[in-house]
């Protein structure tokens, strides 16, 4: 398979978020097909997506003489219909697609669509708000939460750490978390090791369990 074929991506559902997702792809270069159930909406995308198709991806006959079946990666980003949404990525899943993401308007609706082989469920909404509350009420800079209530936070170095080295403040003896970069007012963000002096004022990326890390985040 050529390096072009496997670098497309098919985006089904072309609401805001699939929208600001294929248009996000494109800017990087990447091949679009873009696909949804409106005729206006295609009509708006057609001339800034690599191809845009009016289609019901809930037909497998529909799909395959769209050549879906061929792609390498595929997210299905169809919002309110969760008829649509999981008989869509049921059929992703039959085509043997190897990356397949897929939009969850509920953690109910993300349980569905892991259990019927999605590789990947986004929670737009939810994610957003959640990153958003943590920074809201915290002192993080800020927050990404990955998978196995794992996070990353920016914060500014707690008072322990000023002054000393990292492996001398203990911040991954006392709290089990990694400080992974260091960045100085008015410098570039540097690797972090044992040797590295905190400074009052410093910027840490701390990364571990996030409740370990929002601890640190919290430190005074």
């Amino acid at each position: 398979m050529s390096d072009k074929k496997a670098q497309r991506v098919v985006v089904i559902g072309l609401g805001r978020f699939g929208t600001s997702l294929a248009m996000e792809l494109i800017g990087r270069g990447t091949e679009v097909l873009g696909i949804d159930s409106d005729p206006h909406t295609i009509q708006r995308l057609s001339g800034e997506l690599t191809h845009a198709v009016v289609a019901d991806t809930t037909d497998e006959d529909v799909l395959r003489q769209l050549g879906v079946d061929e792609f390498q990666r595929a997210v299905v980003a169809i919002g309110t219909d969760l008829e649509a949404s999981i008989l869509t990525t049921s059929l992703l899943v039959d085509f043997d697609i190897p990356n397949i993401w897929a939009k969850a308007i509920s953690r109910q609706h993300g349980q569905i669509l892991r259990r019927i082989g999605a590789h990947h469920v986004v929670l737009p909404e939810h994610e957003m708000g959640e990153r958003v509350a943590h920074l809201v009420t915290g002192r993080m800079l800020d927050y990404i939460e990955f998978e196995d209530d794992y996070a990353m936070v920016k914060t500014i170095a707690p008072a322990e750490a000023v002054g000393l080295p990292l492996g001398e403040s203990r911040l991954r003896a006392k709290y089990d978390v990694t400080v992974v970069g260091v960045k100085r007012p008015g410098e570039d963000f540097t690797y972090a090791t044992a040797e590295t002096v905190v400074h009052e004022g410093d910027v840490l990326i701390v990364a571990g369990r996030t409740p370990n890390v929002e601890r640190v985040a919290e430190l005074t």
